[in-house]
């Protein structure tokens, strides 16, 4: 079977991941057990989970000229990613983003945009021969937000469906210019952000999201953590829930998330099953070290969903 393009537009980071008994106080220097580093970035990310489950993906994004910038362009197409479109700065340096991991697996993160600050509305006029035949476009918040708005007009007036994520948040973040926006993916504090409604129990966030679609969002999918997953439409709301797993590293699990939906996407044509089976990708890639290799392959993705229901 052909698989449907999926366009990202968005940002690549290198992932400097140090995993740490306790985060340090004020004033304090700790020994941490382990560091590694890998490729990150919201988009990235994204792009490369639906990558890895088959999917044909075109990335739209910049990497700056220092020693990470050729590294970003070879991981992306280490994984059949297709980088055209992908152009580095000069006199900038890349998106960097130091994560720190506690035991429990929760984690905090710094984040420096470097070139991904540059990506503009030109650079997605440059690549609309690749953007208009994709299935659907993938955006996030690492890349500045006229770039977002210009990417979602363009893909009504092709035709081409949209996903963003609205993370990081960003309070400036004007939601009259998501008009025609296909999904909306926040987790519970940024849809609170965007709506500036309360949100600490399920009949807040269904307002919450309602809320956002009155602007002109077709459906909005909340992130709840271990609650799971809502899907808000016009007239019904679904609950999808978590899938409980020892966590390891939570680092990346949301964009494991909203990739592989991405993907379940183009493939389901309906957005409740392949929630079902994006909660479940996400699931795994929180029981292994890193981002994006902690992302599961189709293969192995089907292995884990073997177990889970031999295990029920």
């Amino acid at each position: 079977m052909t698989q449907a393009k999926i366009a990202v537009v968005g940002s690549n980071m290198v992932d400097l991941i140090t995993y740490t008994s306790r985060m340090p106080g004020p004033g304090e220097t700790l020994e941490a057990p382990s560091f590694e580093l890998g490729c990150g970035g919201k988009g990235a990310n994204q792009a490369v989970a639906a990558a890895k489950l088959g999917a044909d993906v075109v990335m739209v994004t910049k990497v700056g000229d220092d020693i990470f910038g050729k590294n970003t362009m070879h991981n992306l197409e280490s994984f059949g990613i297709d980088t055209t479109h992908v152009t580095q700065v000069q006199g900038t340096s890349s998106g960097v983003a130091p994560i720190f991991v506690e035991p429990s697996g929760e984690n905090s993160i710094l984040i420096i945009k470097g070139a991904n600050a540059t990506l503009s509305p030109a650079d997605v006029d440059a690549a609309e021969d690749k953007l208009r035949q994709a299935a659907l476009i993938l955006m996030q918040m690492e890349v500045p937000l006229e770039t977002v708005y210009h990417t979602i007009r363009r893909a009504s007036e092709w035709g081409v469906r949209t996903i963003l994520n609205p993370a990081p948040a960003a309070p400036d973040l004007d939601v009259t210019r998501l008009r025609g926006l296909d999904y909306l993916i926040p987790n519970e504090t940024e849809l609170a952000i965007l709506s500036g409604r309360e949100t600490g129990d399920e009949a807040g966030i269904v307002d919450a999201a309602r809320a956002l679609m009155a602007q002109g969002i077709g459906h909005v999918i909340v992130t709840l953590g271990g609650r799971g997953v809502r899907l808000v439409t016009a007239d019904q709301v679904q609950a999808i829930p978590a899938v409980q797993v020892k966590a390891v590293d939570t680092t990346g699990a949301g964009d494991a998330f909203i990739g592989s939906f991405a993907h379940f996407l183009t493939q389901m044509g309906e957005p409740v099953a392949a929630l079902h089976q994006a909660v479940r990708f996400a699931a795994h890639s929180v029981t292994g070290r890193g981002t994006q290799k902690s992302y599961a392959t189709a293969a192995e993705f089907a292995d884990f969903c073997r177990a889970l229901e031999t295990s029920v």
